[in-house]
C-alpha cells in the first residue's frame, strides 16, 4: 500500500462486494476483500483479472482491523463477530449503495418496502427506459451500482433497496425515495422490532433534498404510524423538506368524501385509483390540474400491483415521463419471475406461480388479486406466521388446500374449519398433481407459499421453477 493511501476492506465477496471492490480499486484505494464462505468461481475470477487481494472462508481479523473503511455485504449482521470488532474499533462500516453514490452524479429513483419491491423497481426502470431514457438498473434486484458507477454512463438509476442494504448508508442522497409497505419481516435483524425496521426503511428518504420527492404509501398503516417520527423527528404534523407524494387505492373514509391521512399543506393523494381502471394523479399541491394514467393494458394481477403500479406511474411522471408513453409501456411490461407469474393454462385451469410469495401479507395479496375460485397450494418453513388475516379470504375463495411441507401441522391447524377440502404433500409434483384433480375449469390453481421454501427445496426460486415444470409435465 503507497503511503497516504487509504485502506478499504470488503466483507463478503458476491454481487455488491465484488462491485464495491473494483469501484474502490477504480478510485485509488488499496483494497483487500475477505469472504467468510468460499467465493463463487465467476467472482474470484473478477477480482483475480483486477490484482485485488481476496480471501475465502475465512475473516483474518488483524489484516480487517486495518481498514480506514469497511464495506460490507447486506447479508452480514452485526451480531457477526468480525462486525463486533470493528465497531469496538469504531472503524467505520458503510454500505455498496452509500459508497457508489459518492462517485455518481446521476439521478437516482430508490424503491424499499416489504413486498413488492422488485415488481415496482422493474416497472419504474421499464417506464423510463421505454420512454428512451437513458437509465440504470442496479441494488436488491441483483446488479452492483458499484460495478456500473466505474463507468458512470447513466443518467438515472432505479435501485432496490433492502432494509440490509439501507442499514449503513449515511449520506447516500437519492432525488426519488419510495416506499410502498412494511409488514413485519426479517425482525431476527432488528431485536424483533417492528418499529426498529421501520427506522431502517426510512433511511431511504432522511437525507432527501428540498427538490427531492418522497413517494410513499398512504394506505399503510405502519408507514402512516412512523412517517412523522422517522422523517421529521416529531410525533405531531410537520411540513416535510421536500415534496411528499402520497398515493392510495382506498375509498375515501364512508360519509366524509376524504382520506383519514390527509396532512396540512399536502396532497391528500398525488396518486389514487378510480375503480382499479385509472389512476388520477396530482403532482403539486396547489394544482387543480389532475391527470388520468389508464391501467388497463397491464397484465399485473391483484390490489397490490396496482399500488406498484401508483408507485412506479408517480416516480415516471416525476421524472417527465408522458402519460401516453406511461400507458404504452404498461402494456409491455413482463414482471420477474414467481410472482404472479401465470405458467399456463389446461383445460381452463389456470396455473400461477407465486413462490416469491414467503410472509402472510404477500400470500394475502395473491388471494385477494386472483378473482376466480382457487386451488391453493401453500406451506413450508413457517416464519412465526399468524394465519388469521388469511382465514377470511380462504373461506371465500379456497375450494381446496393443497399443503406442501416437511410440517404441515400448523397450516391444517389455521385453516381446517375455513377450506372445504386440505391435503398433505411433500413433493411438488404430488402437490401440483392433487391441485389438478381437485380444481375445475375456471379455477386458478395457486402457488403461493406463504412460508420459507428451505424444507423441501433450495429457495423461492427453486421451489418456483419445480411448480411451472410439474405443471408442465401435466397432460
Amino acid at each position: 500500500m503507497a503511503e497516504g493511501q487509504k485502506n478499504i476492506i470488503i466483507l463478503g465477496a458476491a454481487e455488491s462486494g465484488v462491485g464495491a471492490a473494483l469501484l474502490a480499486q477504480a478510485k485509488g484505494y488499496a483494497v483487500f476483500v475477505s469472504d467468510r464462505g468460499a467465493i463463487q468461481p465467476v467472482y474470484k475470477e473478477k477480482l483475480a483479472q483486477a490484482g485485488i487481494a481476496f480471501e475465502e472462508n475465512q475473516h483474518t481479523l488483524d489484516r480487517i482491523l486495518q481498514a480506514d473503511e469497511v464495506i460490507k455485504s447486506p447479508g452480514i449482521p452485526e451480531k457477526a463477530p468480525v462486525i463486533k470488532a470493528l465497531r469496538e474499533q469504531n472503524i467505520p462500516i458503510i454500505s455498496e449503495i452509500e459508497f457508489a453514490s459518492r462517485y455518481t452524479q446521476a439521478r437516482c429513483i430508490a424503491i424499499t418496502g416489504t413486498n413488492g419491491k422488485t415488481t415496482t423497481t422493474l416497472l419504474t426502470y421499464h417506464l423510463l427506459k421505454e420512454a428512451g431514457y437513458n437509465v440504470g438498473l442496479a441494488g436488491n434486484i441483483g446488479y452492483s451500482l458499484a460495478e456500473q458507477v466505474i463507468e458512470n454512463k447513466f443518467e438515472y438509476y432505479v435501485l432496490e433497496l433492502s432494509s440490509f442494504q439501507l442499514d449503513d448508508t449515511y449520506g447516500f442522497q437519492p432525488w426519488i425515495a419510495v416506499v410502498l409497505n412494511i409488514t413485519p419481516d426479517h425482525l431476527d435483524r432488528y431485536n424483533y422490532s417492528l418499529d426498529e425496521y421501520a427506522a431502517s426503511k426510512f433511511r431511504i428518504a432522511k437525507n432527501l433534498a428540498s427538490d427531492g420527492y418522497f413517494i410513499y404509501n398512504a394506505d399503510d398503516a405502519q408507514i402512516q404510524n412512523n412517517l412523522w417520527r422517522l422523517l421529521v423527528g416529531q410525533k405531531e404534523e410537520r411540513h416535510f423538506p421536500f415534496q411528499a407524494l402520497p398515493f392510495s387505492i382506498e375509498p375515501p373514509i364512508a360519509g366524509t368524501g376524504v382520506k383519514s391521512y390527509y396532512f396540512a399543506g399536502h396532497i391528500d393523494a398525488a396518486g389514487k385509483t378510480v375503480d382499479e381502471q385509472f389512476l388520477e394523479i396530482q403532482l403539486t399541491p396547489d394544482s387543480t390540474k389532475k391527470e388520468k394514467v389508464s391501467l388497463t393494458k397491464s397484465v399485473l394481477i391483484g390490489r397490490h400491483n396496482v399500488q406498484n403500479m401508483a408507485a412506479a406511474v408517480l416516480a415516471a411522471r416525476v421524472a417527465g415521463v408522458g402519460i401516453a408513453q406511461i400507458e404504452q409501456a404498461l402494456g409491455t411490461f413482463h414482471n420477474a419471475d414467481h410472482r404472479l407469474q401465470l405458467v399456463r393454462e389446461i383445460n381452463g385451469i389456470a396455473y400461477i406461480n407465486d413462490s416469491k410469495a414467503t410472509n402472510v401479507e404477500a400470500a394475502w395479496y395473491a388471494l385477494d388479486g386472483v378473482k376466480r375460485p382457487i386451488v391453493w397450494i401453500a406451506g413450508g418453513t413457517d416464519k412465526g406466521n399468524d394465519y388469521a388475516s388469511l382465514q377470511p379470504l380462504a373461506q371465500q375463495k379456497v375450494k381446496a388446500l393443497v399443503c406442501l411441507g416437511v410440517d404441515n401441522a400448523k397450516l391444517r391447524t389455521a385453516f381446517a374449519d375455513h377450506v372445504p377440502h386440505l391435503e398433505e404433500t411433500q413433493r411438488m409434483t404430488d402437490a401440483v398433481q392433487r391441485a389438478a384433480a381437485l380444481a375445475a375449469p375456471g379455477d386458478v390453481v395457486l402457488l403461493s407459499p406463504c412460508c420459507a421454501s428451505f424444507d423441501l427445496f433450495k429457495n423461492y426460486e427453486d421451489r418456483g421453477q419445480q411448480f411451472a415444470a410439474a405443471v408442465n409435465a401435466l397432460p
